[in-house]
């Protein structure tokens, strides 16, 4: 389950991050509002799960175009890149 973020928060609509490299997702939900975490809340944080290397999300919880408050969770699953580089959308 996501944190929805602060009580007192605005919300905000989620941005369609799926395809785009985790530091490129991040950048943009930051912009959006959103925070993005990984899918075990008690397990390490997005960054230590991506780094070194370069991954691509995959899939993302709740979907793009829902409404979460500034700073609740956009959950993210993603993948190694082959030849661990960087890319845009395909």
């Amino acid at each position: 389950m996501a944190w929805i973020g602060p009580g007192n928060a605005d919300e905000v609509t989620v941005p369609d991050i799926v395809g785009l490299t985790v530091g490129q997702a991040r950048e943009v939900a930051r912009e959006a509002g959103p925070v993005i975490t990984a899918g075990d809340p008690d397990g390490p944080p997005v960054r230590a799960l991506t780094w070194p290397g370069a991954r691509v999300n995959t899939a993302q919880d709740p979907a793009p175009g829902s409404r979460v408050r500034r700073r609740g969770s956009l959950v993210v699953a993603f993948r190694e890149l082959p030849g661990g580089r960087a890319g845009l959308r395909p």
